[in-house]
């Protein structure tokens, strides 16, 4: 786990909310030490560069999603455990909802390779959790086994996706954690095998 000082801490996370304004053109080390009110050279003495803090903030909102997945496989049932990994998550998203922007801001992925490897982790710990799940659903004729494990994957994280996309287009005003629960309620439908 990376340590962060409470510095790098107020840097990333005013970088996460320059581009929820601003986008991916407007987190400048200029604009971010304005918006701190810093010098640019503060900002410098604790990040090299524009592209470190993006790195760090992905691989800080990496650890977070990886400790709410991991509370998540407590759960007992299996289909407890799927929907517990997303509210888990809209409760992380909606208490940080700056952070939901890194992974859909414009141009982001276009950056550098540092930063598509961050975007690329944050994809695959949340299907080192969640394919464990549907795989011991399916293995438990819980789950449908019509789709592989993959298929499904895709399926759902697609479905939350597109909720996470609906609330930052919504400005954040939609309630996450309410709107997704019908969402996440036809997830369970669809690959159920007893519904």
């Amino acid at each position: 786990m990376q340590t962060l000082t409470d510095r790098q801490h107020e840097i990333i996370d005013a970088a996460g909310l320059l581009l929820t304004r601003s986008g991916v053109n407007g987190l400048t080390i200029k604009n971010l030490a304005k918006e701190m009110s810093f010098t640019e050279s503060a900002v410098y003495r604790h990040f090299q560069s524009k592209e470190e803090i993006i790195v760090t903030l992905l691989n800080y909102l990496n650890e977070k999603i990886v400790i709410e997945c991991k509370k998540a496989s407590q759960e007992k049932e299996v289909e407890d455990k799927l929907i517990a990994i997303f509210q888990n998550l809209f409760r992380f998203f909606k208490a940080h909802p700056h952070f939901v922007v890194v992974v859909f801001s414009d141009g982001l992925m276009e950056e550098s390779q540092a930063i598509n490897a961050g975007i690329l982790r944050l994809m695959q710990s949340k299907m080192f959790y969640i394919m464990p799940i549907i795989m011991e659903g399916q293995q438990s004729g819980k789950f449908t086994k019509k789709l592989s494990a993959e298929q499904l994957i895709h399926i759902i994280m697609g479905a939350v996706r597109l909720q996470m996309f609906k609330w930052r287009l919504s400005s954040f005003e939609m309630d996450l954690e309410k709107q997704s629960k019908p969402v996440l309620d036809a997830i369970l439908q669809l690959i159920s095998t007893e519904r």
